[in-house]
């Protein structure tokens, strides 16, 4: 039997006509389209059900990793703050910071095959990033998570089964939170300290509600490559490259392999033109309150 979601997929894509028609959709698009096609009862509401023990799983042996030509460049030994402050605000697309500093985060995850041969690239470039993960991706394959923390990386909230928020009531918001939140504390035994909606969708009301109950701020991004449209490798790496400045939250999804595969030259372009990789915390720690403190730092190379 389909998914609703799938179902709703199909219904798009026939109303839509033909695929040049789909890739003239933006992320917003889409997102309005799917929100004035679906009703509330899209999708089934969480079960409020003991929470499942963690699901024990194995190495994956069925991924390798692209081996890389020659040195690749290094994110430099960084010791900085995550510590940012409570009240710096609620929702955040970019950062003001002073120096070439910018997040990288992604999305959806994880996956048993693209998140590990992702985790490989970014220990390579001692690049730190944030993953905002589903709950239910987390119960199927908690040793990747605890690979992901044990390796310094940061684990954001992104619900539990990634329903649209805005169609929510707020006890189901409270649910897809906490229940994302605490499969990510019995993988990995740490605390989510920020949050991302699916598709971007969320309610100025509901972002303060999870803002003062959970303490996360909402995490939107600023440069987005439209991945999920799956333009390829090459494409999605000039995206990212052509539309990163110092402050940037890139958004990205490691659900998709083209994606992983376009990551070696996206780091790489990016570390060569002078900026610097940190987790989505570590940027908000280090936030200005003008635009002018952010004007003085040097900026990056073309």
């Amino acid at each position: 039997m389909k998914s609703p979601i799938e179902t709703l997929g199909s219904n798009i894509i026939t109303s839509l006509g033909n695929e040049n028609d789909i890739a003239k959709l933006s992320r917003r698009g889409f997102l309005a389209m799917t929100a004035s096609l679906a009703s509330c009862s899209a999708a089934a509401p969480l079960k409020d059900t003991p929470p499942a023990a963690a699901v024990k799983t194995t190495a994956n042996p069925n991924y390798r990793t692209p081996p890389v030509k020659g040195p690749v460049p290094r994110n430099p030994d960084q010791n900085l703050s995550n510590n940012f402050a409570k009240d710096s605000g609620i929702t955040f697309s970019r950062v003001l910071v002073h120096g070439n500093y910018v997040a990288i985060t992604f999305d959806d995850g994880p996956h048993p095959q693209n998140t590990p041969r992702l985790l490989d690239m970014l220990r390579d470039r001692n690049i730190k990033a944030t993953f905002y993960v589903i709950g239910r991706s987390v119960d199927l394959y908690p040793n990747v998570v605890r690979r992901t923390v044990a390796e310094g990386h940061e684990i954001g909230n992104h619900t539990h089964t990634h329903r649209l928020l805005s169609k929510l009531g707020n006890d189901e918001v409270r649910q897809e939170i906490s229940r994302c939140r605490d499969a990510i504390v019995r993988a990995a035994g740490v605390q989510p300290r920020t949050m991302r909606p699916p598709y971007g969708g969320m309610l100025q009301a509901q972002r303060e509600l999870v803002y003062n109950e959970f303490g996360n701020p909402c995490i939107l991004w600023s440069v987005d490559p439209l991945d999920w449209k799956r333009p390829g490798a090459g494409v999605v790496s000039s995206r990212i490259l052509s539309g990163t400045t110092a402050g940037s939250i890139i958004l990205a999804h490691d659900l998709h392999a083209a994606t992983v595969d376009a990551m070696p030259a996206t780091l790489d372009g990016l570390l060569r033109r002078g900026f610097r990789f940190v987790t989505v915390s570590q940027l908000l720690a280090m936030k200005v309150e003008s635009a002018t403190a952010q004007a003085a730092a040097p900026a990056a190379a073309n």
